[in-house]
């Protein structure tokens, strides 16, 4: 069951993205973290767990390492260590997009299962709403990514290689079923 503590992180996770809107929308980016804490919590997550998924991009876009440092004061060393696994930069400006996903995708296979199943979550979400927009916008949506149509392909076909292979099952296959429709409609 959730406690206090996830309806504290709730309120964490908006008032930190409260100005943030999803890549090229203007849907307020707290829809893309409930999303991912409720794939995260339907596929068996503890609380940790999604509680980081709340807050999983707060480091990477709201605030760096003191960002990361409060996390783990607020809401413990267990949920500051699975967000800062999901986090592929902490400083600014940010290294290169490809280094950095090359990197993030690298890193993977030596982190714990509690945290590859909230980057799962993540992902998954991410290629939900990738091929949600194909159907609705086509090929113009790839302008909204640094890695464009190529490099978005590459990385979205990388983490769902990797996740197959380090936590095979239901989330892993739900992502691998995604990213072979983006493929497919890109």
């Amino acid at each position: 069951m959730l406690t206090t503590r996830f309806d504290e992180a709730l309120v964490y996770a908006s008032e930190a993205h409260r100005e943030q809107t999803r890549k090229g929308a203007d849907i307020p980016y707290i829809s893309h973290l409930l999303g991912v804490a409720s794939i995260v919590i339907e596929n068996g997550a503890d609380e940790d767990q999604a509680i980081a998924a709340l807050l999983h991009d707060a480091v990477e876009d709201q605030g760096g390492a003191a960002r990361l440092a409060d996390i783990e004061r607020r809401f413990g060393p267990r949920v500051a260590e699975i967000v800062d696994h999901c986090t592929d930069s902490n400083v600014e400006p940010k290294p290169p997009w490809r280094a950095r996903k090359e990197s993030y995708i690298e890193s993977l296979s030596s982190k714990p299962k509690a945290s590859l199943e909230v980057s799962l979550a993540d992902k998954t979400h991410n290629a939900g709403a990738i091929v949600a927009d194909l159907h609705a916008h086509g090929e113009a949506l790839w302008e909204r990514f640094t890695g464009k149509k190529d490099g978005t392909l590459w990385y979205y076909r990388s983490l769902a290689n990797v996740f197959v292979r380090e936590i095979p099952g239901d989330g892993a296959s739900r992502l691998e079923r995604l990213v072979n429709e983006m493929e497919r409609l890109a």
